[in-house]
């Protein structure tokens, strides 16, 4: 099922519910829409705009529970509609296109070459991401930063 329109709608409708006075911005003049901004959205929940905007497209597949949370805090969502978020959450990772797009990433690697340039990278982390930002290979420190991802293989 894709939900897209449904995530889309939702966070619009939240977003425009939303005053600046609200979240203790400045309002300003010349606003085209109503409520908050994309911009503003991002600010308050400490994401990138474009992050913002391809959640906003209704792109919610990958998105973390510290995400929604923030955006649930962003948009001041009452119980009933933070809860309306995670489900849509929810539904978008679990469709058949999230299901194969995961399938194709999980065996993703790197060269011997590219680990070998990561690992001789010893002032500092250093990993390689792909498109989707799917950690795929890091040295050492980099492993270390991100030990959580390698308690779990998948």
């Amino acid at each position: 099922m894709d939900n897209r329109k449904d995530v889309r709608e939702f966070l619009v409708s939240r977003r425009a519910k939303v005053t600046p006075e609200q979240v203790d911005m400045p309002a300003g003049s010349n606003r085209r829409v109503p409520g908050l901004r994309r911009g503003e959205v991002a600010v308050l929940a400490d994401v990138s705009v474009e992050y913002y905007s391809r959640l906003e497209r209704g792109d919610l597949s990958g998105v973390s529970d510290g995400v929604l949370e923030a955006l649930a805090r962003a948009l001041l969502l009452d119980e009933a509609e933070r809860a309306h978020l995670f489900d849509l959450a929810r539904a978008a990772n679990t469709s058949p296109a999230t299901r194969s797009r995961r399938r194709t990433t999980k065996g993703q690697e790197v060269r011997a070459s590219l680990q070998q340039a990561l690992d001789a990278i010893t002032g500092g982390p250093a990993y390689v991401r792909n498109g989707r930002l799917d950690l795929l290979a890091a040295n050492r420190l980099g492993r270390a930063l991100y030990s959580e991802m390698y308690v779990r293989p998948e």
